[in-house]
């Protein structure tokens, strides 16, 4: 297990500017800590779901990514609350500017280790949208207009 990680969020088409990083410290109790960053200007004032998804491949607009992390085979929902995929993130809340900040800290992740709670090699996906936290599997979050890989 490493105790620090980081993904590298850019736009995965060219009018549309995304930018941030995902970072990912091991705390002493083990549990993982992470804090996203990121500005989509073209989304100021609007909020855009974060998703990890099961592969680290950028390509194809994200969509090398495939879906959402889900190692329990759980259903799709909002974290924390009844049932949720290990990769269901949340919605990202951007100010004026594009620019929104979002941390959790949990022991259903890990950077190494087993491969159920391990997320170094995963995909960090920004949608275009907002996850409505019920539609199945994906919450309706829209187009993959940012990606990064955990690494």
């Amino acid at each position: 297990m490493v105790g620090k990680a980081e993904a590298v969020l850019t736009g995965t088409y060219p009018d549309t500017t995304v930018n941030g990083t995902a970072n990912f410290d091991t705390t002493k109790s083990g549990k993982v800590k992470m804090k996203i960053q990121i500005t989509v200007p073209a989304k100021a004032g609007k909020s855009v779901a974060v998703h990890i998804h099961e592969h680290g491949d950028c390509s194809d607009n994200g969509k090398m990514a495939h879906g959402h992390w889900n190692p329990t085979n759980a259903q799709h929902g909002k974290w924390g609350q009844g049932s949720f995929h290990s990769g269901d993130i949340g919605n990202v809340k951007l100010d004026a500017k594009g620019k929104g900040t979002l941390s959790l800290e949990t022991d259903l992740w890990t950077l190494g280790g087993k491969p159920d709670k391990n997320i170094l090699g995963k995909a960090i996906i920004v949608h275009g949208g907002v996850d409505d936290f019920t539609t199945q599997p994906t919450g309706n979050a829209g187009s993959r207009i940012g990606c990064g890989v955990i690494k």
